[in-house]
């Protein structure tokens, strides 16, 4: 029960991670919501940081049932894929503004239209964030090879050509022909040159 219990939160989690960043939806809610909606990116910020913790935490107290044997080796694999996932995700955002991109800076996504980039990580990958995160959930497994580690790991992917999918279609929203083009030119998740 507590497994299924982990993977519905998982299900919840990335369900209201779309949803919320649907343009359709932050368009009624700016109507709703008037000037005040220059603070949703902060709300959806600490949402989703406090809901993402609440499930490692919920699956870090479930009965531990391992599914490899930790040695050297799971370690050290454990560690480099962690590490070099956070390299990726920390590339990835060196073109933005992580006041703004967390909500820090309150303003309106809506008006605000953020510089489309394909420096950096994006000119090898489009989605570098989730290829970030998916090198660290690989590593977190490694490092602590239980079931709920690859649970978290199942999710992530069984997730990501949803939300790539979904991503891309507000992408293409904002930015048009620019960001078609790109999408032809440059694979969503794992580089195929390492020189742009």
């Amino acid at each position: 029960m507590a497994y299924f219990n982990l993977v519905f939160l998982w299900a919840i989690f990335y369900g209201s991670h779309t949803f919320l960043a649907n343009l359709d939806f932050k368009h009624w809610l700016r109507s709703k919501l008037g000037n005040a909606y220059k603070r949703y990116r902060l709300v959806y910020s600490l949402y989703s940081t406090v809901f993402f913790l609440f499930i490692l935490i919920y699956g870090s107290s479930i009965e531990k049932k391992y599914l490899l044997a930790t040695t050297d080796l799971t370690t050290y694999l454990g560690y480099m894929f962690a590490a070099f996932g956070t390299i990726v995700l920390v590339k990835s955002l060196k073109h933005f503004s992580l006041s703004t991109f967390a909500g820090i800076r309150a303003h309106d996504d809506l008006e605000e239209q953020p510089e489309f980039v394909r420096k950096g990580a994006h000119a090898y990958v489009r989605h570098p964030l989730y290829a970030g995160l998916l090198l660290i959930f690989l590593g977190f497994f490694f490092f602590d090879p239980i079931l709920a580690s690859l649970i978290h790991l199942i999710c992530l992917i069984i997730y990501l050509p949803i939300g790539i999918y979904f991503e891309e279609k507000k992408l293409i929203q904002l930015y048009g022909k620019s960001y078609s083009e790109y999408k032809k030119e440059v694979p969503a998740l794992f580089p195929t040159k390492f020189r742009a």
